[in-house]
């Protein structure tokens, strides 16, 4: 599969050569800083599509030269006859419970973007891709985990892409010292894509979902279960869980919003202690909410000078 759009300075490969995972290693070091255990090297990734993993490759082609050349980065080895890598998604296949027994899934273990080439739907391009081996592969069901508190991840992988989630994981990878990872507890979200079902495709058609924004939920009387307040810093504090918010999830609500940062990176930054805060806030609420019945089914972001972001909870997979 290698394919460039007209207009799309992008090049996407499926990517399979010892060469190849070279580069993927390199990138690595610029998406995750910080510390060289945490990449997956280039051999482990060669083993992976050799016994059915798939890793996918973005190539500039051309029209972002300036944006690419970055002294303060560095782009060592990320240049080829292909163009320059920036970014990546790689996975690999695994099995999940039903009740007639274990089914084949592929879990897809990182994507990558480089810095430079961020908030540019990068990301959604290269998913699609995968989904789209992955269908050929005859499997119908792909899982990853995400940190649930950077909402970039979550606008992409929930609102865009369609991903469900029901299943909160505390420490899933231990402690981890990568430059966007140190410092916090790496709880995850870990989530089901169901790749053949009409809300997949719907998000990944041509024809762009109309999104529903904070506005039209309020307006029909969803709750917010946790809404934030501006602290002494400028920064979003959490609201506690409380009775009345447990009162909310005991009786059962069709649908819920939970509020998370719009900016975990300048929380981190600014009060450590408030970024660990809304990882214990988090935790708890979803660790509730999950027991309940309830799982994430979208996610809404208002962007602007007071960015706020909420997850969108529904009560049973027949909403979906």
């Amino acid at each position: 599969m290698s394919g460039k759009k007209p207009g799309n300075p992008f090049q996407i490969n499926i990517l399979e050569t010892a060469s190849d995972m070279g580069e993927v290693e390199n990138l690595q070091r610029l998406v995750w800083p910080g510390n060289e255990t945490d990449i997956v090297p280039s051999h482990f990734l060669v083993a992976a599509v050799s016994n059915g993993g798939v890793v996918i490759g973005a190539y500039e082609t051309g029209g972002f030269e300036s944006s690419f050349l970055d002294e303060d980065i560095g782009n060592e080895g990320l240049q080829t006859k292909h163009g320059n890598l920036v970014g990546f998604v790689f996975g690999f296949p695994g099995l999940y419970s039903t009740p007639d027994g274990p089914r084949l899934k592929h879990h897809s273990h990182m994507l990558g973007v480089h810095p430079n080439f961020r908030d540019r739907g990068l990301g959604f391009t290269l998913k699609r891709a995968q989904w789209q081996m992955v269908r050929h592969q005859g499997v119908d069901l792909i899982t990853w985990t995400y940190d649930p508190l950077q909402s970039r991840n979550a606008n992409l992988n929930i609102a865009g892409l369609g991903a469900v989630c029901d299943t909160y994981i505390r420490e899933a990878y231990g402690e981890m010292r990568d430059g966007l990872n140190e410092g916090l507890p790496s709880d995850r979200f870990n989530v089901n894509w169901w790749i053949n079902t009409q809300r997949v495709e719907r998000r990944l058609s041509k024809k762009a979902r109309r999104k529903l924004d904070l506005a039209h939920f309020l307006a029909a009387e969803i709750e917010i279960l946790n809404p934030s307040q501006i602290g002494s810093r400028g920064l979003p504090r959490p609201a506690a869980l409380n009775t009345l918010s447990r009162k909310i999830i005991e009786r059962n609500a069709s649908m819920l919003l939970l509020e998370i940062p719009a900016d975990l990176s300048a929380i981190k930054s600014g009060d450590p202690a408030l970024a660990l805060e809304w990882r214990l806030h988090i935790r708890e609420c979803c660790e509730v909410l999950f027991r309940n019945g309830y799982l994430v089914t979208d996610f809404i972001y208002l962007s602007g000078t007071s960015a706020r972001s909420f997850y969108v909870l529904s009560q049973g997979m027949t909403t979906l």
